[in-house]
């Protein structure tokens, strides 16, 4: 399963570049800076516009791939190729309004494009001078119409540093990467630095494992790099299974680039000459693009044989994960690559010692290894004046669920929670109450309202009983079953638990069944204590990260919302109205409105309605799905 990336073909193209494998010289600082020179000129000409659609998986999944294609068509139509270029980017970020399309360098935003628009836009806009209002973004709260990208709050609160090119390049041509600085970071460290001034500068930025442990990069890479050896490893952690988490995939897709210079920079600070990006098989993509910025790379002389002239070898390959949760965990990823199964093992020793094949190897995450050229060209100082005293830099987060902008953010490590969720994400929509915020993925926490001022960083955090994670933020409204919730994240750690140690294979999957039993109505007083001691020795007798954080989504529920769980267990009733089977499925008469939006949306026709009357439904032909609870605006249904 360790797919080879051989290079192109001698003469070939590669995404769009020429192949320069076949030239007697390497790339030098002087052809860096003259495509940089060459190509930024290109990107921020004033006489040709560039049409930028996103093109990551969730633009694809809405139609961008028919937007572009229609309006390359448009524009060779009309004759404006030489005033207008399309150019297909990574994710924009904006995820809930693709397929998204900015004009650059006006700063023109258009969202939630269909084929059918493109004539109008080329016409109205391209040809007339005149952009489309209807196509702009619409604020949710003032309902006012926004044109430019800047001035959406989405943007305007972000500071982009690991997403510095999100949206703005082709992933896909290496020019557009080396226009933005690209690889000039990894040329500052081969060339100025050694291995000791590289760690150095780690250290200073601050720069802590954006993966979810937290663990300070600089140090990590100092205790591999003095470790003994000739054969050391690079390892990019691309593996990311948080239900709700999207930032490595989005990062690979719009910027791969960043992450190979990253592992390039890496593996002379360590003196390693091989690298593995472990993916997951679902992103195919990332993959993708993977492989075409892998052979531009080489193409270009930036990895493989003495690159940049200096004697460093160091070769980078994709191996495919089969979607195992657990294989996220460093050393079970290791043992993946290793062909055996993905299974934790005991440390020490750490992998900085004894790693792949029990070699010294290193693992960062995608965001981590993102973050890297820019601190070495730019120097750790300058990462390190952003955010608090022991988070510094920045971090993404990929936030979902209950709230009206979803998307990929990336804000100041000590950003409050609120910003995230309101400034940021808009606030929640139709009128709902905020509830809750899942921090932290299906072993951290939720976190309540009271708390919404907290701070963005690992230990503020941690205070408040959830984790940092790897940014997976989910929103929650007054609609949410904090059991049930609970119930959820349990049910995916106890599929996902690799089996090897008690704890967590038995532990998680009595906490499951407890939770079960608690939604079913058929709960004890008892139950809460069997939850709260099973969670603790599930935390201190479990291997791995998995097992330790695994009871984090019952022990944060219990912590803030156990008036839930006895209203489940003494009343036999579910406050959010979300267990199925503590509900009546009775319309109140009192509350309806007649409006009929129950009847249209039941899929089993179990509703009988006529206008300017209450609705029914027949208890014999329900199927307990719960549409007719989402879709009542008036909370009539019991």
């Amino acid at each position: 399963m360790v797919p080879g990336n051989a290079g192109p073909a001698a003469g070939a193209t590669v995404g769009g570049e020429k192949n320069m494998a076949t030239q007697a010289t390497k790339l030098t600082i002087d052809d860096l800076k003259r495509i940089q020179k060459e190509h930024h000129g290109e990107l921020e000409s004033a006489e040709v516009k560039h049409l930028l659609i996103c093109g990551g998986t969730g633009c694809h999944a809405t139609g961008s791939i028919a937007v572009k294609d229609a309006l390359e068509e448009a524009i060779q139509a009309e004759g404006l190729s030489e005033k207008y270029k399309v150019i297909e980017t990574g994710c924009n970020g904006f995820c809930a309004l693709g397929p998204l399309l900015v004009v650059h360098p006006d700063g023109i935003f258009y969202q939630k494009l269909k084929v059918d628009d493109i004539p109008k836009m080329v016409k109205d806009h391209f040809i007339g001078g005149n952009p489309i209002e209807k196509l702009m973004y619409k604020d949710p709260a003032t309902k006012k119409r926004i044109p430019l990208q800047s001035d959406i709050p989405f943007f305007a609160h972000q500071m982009s540093r690991a997403l510095r090119n999100k949206g703005l390049i082709d992933p896909e041509k290496i020019d557009d990467y080396i226009a933005r600085d690209g690889y000039q970071g990894a040329h500052k460290a081969l060339t100025e630095m050694n291995a000791e001034g590289i760690v150095k500068q780690m250290l200073i930025s601050g720069l802590r494992g954006r993966g979810g442990a937290g663990f300070p990069t600089g140090m990590k890479w100092d205790f591999a790099s003095k470790s003994p050896g000739e054969v050391k490893y690079v390892l990019c952690n691309a593996d990311e299974g948080d239900p709700g988490a999207f930032m490595d995939r989005s990062i690979l897709e719009a910027d791969p680039h960043a992450v190979l210079e990253g592992m390039i920079i890496a593996a002379r600070a360590i003196n390693a000459s091989k690298g593995y990006i472990y993916a997951r098989t679902e992103y195919p993509l990332a993959i993708k693009r993977l492989e075409i910025a892998i052979a531009q790379a080489k193409s270009y002389g930036l990895l493989g044989e003495d690159i940049f002239g200096t004697g460093m070898n160091f070769e980078i390959e994709i191996y495919q994960g089969a979607g195992a949760f657990v294989c996220g965990e460093e050393t079970a990823l290791m043992r993946s690559i290793e062909g055996r199964r993905g299974m934790p093992r005991p440390r020490p020793p750490f992998p900085a010692h004894k790693g792949l094949w029990e070699k010294p190897t290193i693992l960062n995450n995608v965001e981590t290894l993102a973050n890297v050229p820019q601190i070495i060209l730019h120097g750790g100082e300058w990462y390190a004046s952003v955010g608090t005293e022991k988070s510094k830099g920045t971090k993404v987060f990929a936030i979902s669920g209950d709230v009206n902008n979803i998307g990929l953010v990336e804000v100041p490590m000590g950003t409050p929670l609120r910003t995230l969720i309101y400034d940021i994400g808009g606030g929640i929509p139709n009128k709902r109450k905020f509830k809750a915020v899942q921090l932290g993925g299906p072993s951290g926490g939720c976190v309540p309202e009271q708390y919404l001022d907290t701070k963005v960083d690992y230990e503020e955090i941690a205070k408040v009983g959830a984790i940092m994670g790897s940014g997976g933020v989910i929103v929650m409204d007054d609609h949410t079953c904090m059991v049930d919730m609970a119930r959820f994240f349990m049910d995916f750690i106890q599929d996902e638990s690799c089996g090897k140690c008690t704890p967590c294979r038995e532990g998680t999957k009595r906490l499951l069944e407890t939770l079960e039993k608690i939604c079913e109505g058929r709960g004890t007083p008892e139950d809460i204590d069997v939850l709260e001691e099973l969670s603790d020795t599930i935390k201190e007798g479990s291997l791995c990260g998995l097992g330790q954080t695994a009871p984090n989504p019952v022990l944060s529920t219990l912590r803030y919302f156990r008036e839930e769980y006895l209203a489940h267990i003494h009343d036999k009733k579910c406050p959010a109205k979300r267990c199925a089977a503590l509900l009546n499925f009775e319309v109140d008469p009192e509350k309806c409105t007649m409006c009929g939006a129950c009847f249209r949306a039941c899929p089993a026709d179990a509703i009988i309605w006529k206008k300017k009357e209450v609705a029914v439904i027949i208890k014999e032909k329900c199927v307990e799905c719960l549409t007719c609870f989402d879709k009542c605006k008036f909370d009539a249904i019991s």
